[in-house]
This record gives C-alpha cells, sequence and structure tokens, in this order.
C-alpha cells in the first residue's frame, strides 16, 4: 500500500475518534442558540422575582432554558399549557423552543406565587 494513503486513513480515523459528542444535554444552551432563565435561591418566597430575568422577551425560534439554581425543587409551568418542565431538582434545567409569537405567562407548579412571563416576538 501507499504510504500517503495509509497516512491519510490515520489521520482520518484519529480525527473521527476524537470528535464525539457528548451522551448528556448540556444545562445550559450553547452560545448564541439560546436564552436562559434562572430560578433564583429563595425562590419560594418570591412572586415576579423568582425568574431572573422576568419578564423575557425572545425571538420567533428561540429556545429557552430555565436553570433551577434554588436548593428545593420548582418547575417551568405556562399557563395555558405551552409547556411544562416536570420537577427540576437543584442544578436540573428545562428547554423549550418558542415556534409562534405571544405573551406566554407560567408559573412554578409547586410554588404558584412563582410566576413569569416570556413574550415571543
Amino acid at each position: 500500500m501507499n504510504v500517503r494513503f495509509l497516512l491519510a486513513i490515520s489521520l482520518l480515523a484519529s480525527s473521527v475518534a476524537c470528535s464525539s459528542s457528548p451522551s448528556t444535554p448540556s444545562p445550559t444552551p450553547p452560545s448564541g442558540s439560546g436564552t436562559s432563565v434562572t430560578i433564583v435561591n429563595g425562590a419560594a418566597t418570591l412572586t415576579t422575582t423568582a425568574y431572573a430575568p422576568n419578564p423575557i422577551t425572545v425571538s420567533v425560534g428561540s429556545t429557552l432554558t430555565w436553570i433551577n439554581n434554588d436548593s428545593i425543587a420548582h418547575t417551568s409551568t405556562a399557563n395555558g399549557g405551552a409547556w411544562n418542565s416536570g420537577t427540576m431538582a437543584p442544578g436540573a434545567s428545562f428547554s423549550t423552543t418558542f415556534s409562534s409569537a405571544g405573551s406566554f405567562q407560567y408559573h412554578c407548579a409547586i410554588h404558584p406565587g412563582m410566576v413569569g412571563t416570556v413574550t415571543v416576538q
């Protein structure tokens, strides 16, 4: 066999072996692909400041990720049923992509006083 051919095959094999993708999703969206909302520490006793930023405005097609930075579980649940994160343990995250414009109010199903608004333009 040709030495150049063997070298090319070797380089191709090593580049394929090094280009694996992670098997678990990242807790925050990659740069430029979305926006995040933090569930703040002590959120259960808060109202409109439990989610930060709140309100938030994103573009149609944007992905929004909620990250639970509190020490207890919370949810991000749309009032109209557009999304429901389910229970997010401390450190967990949830993402949803907005495909249409509108104003969406949401809350924590565990602590209903926690409220937020997403405006999609």
